[in-house]
């Protein structure tokens, strides 16, 4: 079992989040479509070379995002980040990923 997080802006969240769904992470037992959210405010500046999807290169950004956690099994994992980067506002969204233990 794996533990996914990501940042999202808030306005774009839901149709990231239904694309990580849809490979089937995010379900407990019985449950599907199971995350905790965290609001919180981002920040970045784009490199000369960057094709930002908010803000400009060179200047400090700030954008009100979500921190989206949620579980996913072993042989959904790969699935679920590329369905994340493919559905991600951003060039080169922010995602963790660790290992959990099953005690």
């Amino acid at each position: 079992m794996y533990k996914l997080a990501f940042f999202v802006p808030v306005g774009e969240a839901e149709p990231v989040k239904e694309a990580v769904f849809a490979t089937g992470a995010g379900r407990i037992g019985d449950y599907e479509a199971c995350c905790f959210q965290t609001r919180g405010l981002g920040q970045f500046r784009p490199l000369d070379g960057a094709n930002p999807h908010i803000g400009h290169v060179g200047d400090l950004e700030r954008v009100a995002e979500l921190k989206v956690e949620l579980v996913c099994r072993d042989d959904l994992i790969h699935d679920a980040v590329a369905a994340l980067k493919a559905a991600h506002p951003y060039e080169e969204p922010a995602y963790e990923v660790w290992r959990l233990e099953n005690i």
